[in-house]
């Protein structure tokens, strides 16, 4: 990106918009895909300011952790308060990953900093981004990260803005080094847009037609161009399409396109919200005259599925408030059973970057005895004969094919038909991990 000048003594609107998300996310627990149209539209920023705003946000999030590095390694006093380290992180990203020029990228900081925090601080941002322009980001990382013969992790946490236990929990997945590097490095890249073509409600020629190219790892995928708008595209506005990621396309496939002996009527989304599953299986259901029950735990989480999936009613059983580990509905009622379980979401920080600085190794031990509970219900809740989709977007053993392995283990009624993790960097999609089982 271009410079962006400030005119009459005002700072730039677009930085204004991207320290305030920066904040949202930090202060409110906000995601910044969610807070950033808000702060835009309230800032009336559109094109080539609302890009510069949102690669701002975006960018400055992902690296975070290694413009941390960077800036600690350019303090004199370790301690920094949050709102001033928010400005350093947005100047640093403007210096060593933009093409904003280093006049521009630290007057600009400094301003921010003055007219948002004071001037207290104002010597402290001018001083620390100096020094960050000394050397381009290679550089940098070769003075703040550790030695990648002796500590690979600690290094690749660095230069690949992860914290340290996410990466030893990747690397336990992959089993491999040099994918590890390549997971890494697809986790910090701009995701695609991907649109799902509901089948019976849009095609893909459709979306195609709006700005897209189809994709071949989902019959009904189509890859929005690069400046694309899905709000303006009357299919999605209007339900018959949405915004989805083909791993998630392919988790909802795996359920409807698992072998099946006698009935094919029922179907349940045991963990429906924010419903685009539920929506595309609603529109394969209506195809075979089946009917989808999607339940969700959280009332306003049930209010968007209902929202989403409300052009594929006719395969709408319905959408209840309840939770899958309590089930108000009687043992072996359903032909085939979805559980998305929720999960560290460790799958997709391509899309919500902010993910990996919440999460800790610690919310594994809340986590996974609630995807075994919920898991083993939906097992009960399919008829002899039906199957079973477990997914996560996750793909941490734990989360994964351990609790697949567990909750098998414990049953002689259930058999693993077949598992799938799919993976940013070789896949194109999510990190989502899919075990179909069958209950015999």
């Amino acid at each position: 990106m271009s410079e962006r000048r400030s005119r009459g003594g005002r700072i730039d609107p677009a930085r204004l918009a991207a320290l305030e998300v920066l904040k949202a996310v930090r202060v409110d627990d906000a995601y910044a895909n969610l807070a950033l149209p808000r702060v835009l539209a309230e800032h009336g920023l559109s094109g080539r300011d609302a890009a510069f705003a949102t690669e701002l946000v975006s960018g400055t999030i992902r690296l975070q952790g290694t413009y941390d590095a960077i800036i600690d390694a350019c303090l004199t006093k370790p301690r920094l308060e949050a709102k001033v380290r928010d400005v350093l992180r947005l100047g640093a990203h403007q210096l060593l990953s933009m093409r904003v020029p280093d006049h521009a990228a630290i007057s600009s900081s400094v301003e921010l900093a003055r007219a948002r925090i004071g001037v207290g601080p104002v010597g402290l941002v001018n001083a620390v981004l100096r020094k960050v322009a000394a050397h381009d980001l290679d550089g940098w990382i070769r003075r703040v990260a550790p030695d990648p013969g002796s500590d690979p992790f600690g290094y690749a946490a660095v230069a690949h803005s992860h914290p340290r236990w996410v990466v030893e929990e990747l690397a336990d997945a992959l089993a491999s080094a040099v994918q590890l590097e390549d997971l890494l490095a697809a986790d910090n890249a701009p995701p695609r847009v991907v649109l799902v073509a509901r089948p019976g409600l849009a095609t893909v020629e459709e979306l195609v037609a709006a700005g897209g190219t189809a994709s071949t790892r989902s019959p009904y995928a189509v890859e929005l161009g690069a400046g694309g708008d899905p709000a303006t595209i009357p299919a999605v506005a209007e339900g018959r399409a949405g915004v989805q990621d083909e791993g998630s396309q392919l988790v909802a496939l795996a359920l409807a396109g698992a072998e099946l002996e006698g009935r094919d009527e029922r179907w349940l989304d045991v963990c429906a919200g924010p419903g685009g599953k539920s929506a595309l299986l609603a529109a394969l259901a209506a195809q075979r005259g089946a009917r989808l029950l999607a339940n969700e735990r959280q009332h306003h989480r049930a209010r968007l599925v209902v929202r989403g999936s409300r052009a594929a009613a006719e395969g709408l059983a319905g959408v209840v408030t309840g939770d899958g580990t309590r089930p108000p509905w009687r043992d072996g009622t359903f032909d085939r059973v979805l559980v998305d379980a929720p999960c560290s979401g460790l799958g997709a920080l391509r899309r919500r970057p902010e993910s990996r600085w919440r999460r800790t190794l610690a919310d594994l031990d809340a986590l996974v005895p609630l995807q075994r509970d919920l898991l083993g219900h939906a097992l009960d809740a399919v008829r002899p004969g039906g199957v079973v989709v477990y997914a996560t977007c996750s793909p941490v053993l734990a989360e994964t094919s351990e609790v697949v392995e567990s909750v098998v283990g414990s049953r002689d009624d259930t058999t693993v038909v077949a598992t799938q993790q799919l993976w940013p960097h070789r896949d194109g999609t999510d990190a989502m991990f899919i075990a179909t089982m069958r209950r015999g």
